[in-house]
């Protein structure tokens, strides 16, 4: 003789699919985790050139005000990049392998610092050098704005930037988002992304232009 269900019955398979339902949603959300940090540990060890364009976007701690700037983006690795910033106003950041170059052209200064103190936990660091786990504690992120997103927390606790989440998009390299000791925000968005190519010497060599003045640090 059949019983009649209980009115318990229907709960129970109701939570039998939501529990189902929730696996599901981890095992797919899962392996896209696995491979951002899977794409940035790859975009280490195999590109050793790149360029791109990038726009950045400056945000106060309160994300009430912003600042927007552009400009472009080269390294070789190990140790040698660019950051050539073109508006709204003319930056030079050079990395030589040996030293880092910032070029003001609105106050005609340069500042340069040896690389070994001023790389170490920067997005340079990040995108060009070559001590990607020895630098930094990875963790995968949720997935945002249609990219894939890795956060990479310095482990020198000494430096000016707290934390960095790098965008992927598929295995491309997309976002860098950038929060210092100040809780303010950084967000450079990249375009135009060439890699593997032969970048002329002079690309990472910076003179300073005569009559500027010189800082060392």
């Amino acid at each position: 003789m059949r019983h009649a269900p209980t009115p318990m019955r229907p709960m129970r398979r109701g939570l039998l699919a939501l529990a189902a339902v929730a696996a599901l949603a981890a095992l797919a959300a899962g392996p896209a985790r696995a491979d951002a940090v899977d794409a940035l540990r790859e975009f280490v060890r195999d590109v050793k050139t790149a360029r791109a364009q990038f726009t950045q976007t400056v945000s106060s701690p309160d994300g009430a005000r912003k600042r927007i700037s552009s400009g472009s983006f080269a390294f070789q690795r190990p140790d040698r990049f660019r950051f050539a910033y073109e508006k709204p106003y003319q930056q030079l950041i050079v990395g030589d392998g040996q030293k880092v170059w910032l070029f003001d052209a609105d106050l005609n200064q340069v500042t340069v610092r040896a690389a070994d103190k001023a790389v170490g936990g920067t997005p340079a660091a990040l995108l060009a050098g070559g001590g990607l786990e020895r630098d930094f504690n990875l963790k995968a992120q949720p997935a945002a704005d249609g990219l894939d997103w890795v956060l990479a927390t310095p482990k020198a606790a000494e430096g000016t930037v707290r934390q960095l989440r790098v965008g992927f998009k598929g295995r491309e390299l997309a976002a860098l988002e950038i929060t210092d000791s100040f809780g303010q925000r950084s967000l450079l968005q990249f375009s135009g992304l060439q890699q593997g190519l032969v970048l002329p010497a002079e690309t990472f060599r910076f003179e300073p232009p005569k009559g500027a003045e010189l800082m060392t640090q």
